[in-house]
């Protein structure tokens, strides 16, 4: 499923960009390619090891602001040289709030929970 978005920095909100990107939930990150994350200007944090469909790569971390059906947040993202397009991950879609209707193949809101554990 294609959505459209706003990206920028986190710390520099006034450079921005929208763009089109693809929802995919069988990824854990939102992936951004190079070019993107260099137009930004976004820093890197440090490299996390993922398994792709044909390899296992080390890739840039960063974070961006997303901003998804007027839904915003910060979100943590990986920056790959080889995706030529946006992808959404399950944590950026658990941070806005949404969740991808099985039956329509939407966007949807989800449920947001906050499990507390009070001893006595």
């Amino acid at each position: 499923m294609n959505i459209k978005l706003k990206l920028a920095n986190p710390i520099e909100l006034e450079k921005s960009i929208e763009e089109l990107a693809i929802v995919d939930t069988g990824a854990t990150f939102t992936t951004l390619p190079l070019s993107i994350a260099k137009n930004l200007n976004l820093n890197v944090i440090g490299k996390i090891k993922v398994k792709t469909a044909t390899k296992i790569d080390q890739l840039d971390q960063s974070y961006a602001y997303i901003e998804i059906n007027d839904k915003k947040t910060v979100t943590p993202v990986l920056i790959s040289k080889t995706l030529d397009r946006i992808l959404i991950g399950v944590i950026t879609l658990e941070a806005l709030g949404l969740a991808v209707d099985p039956t329509t193949g939407q966007l949807k809101e989800a449920e947001i929970l906050l499990l507390t554990c009070n001893s006595v």
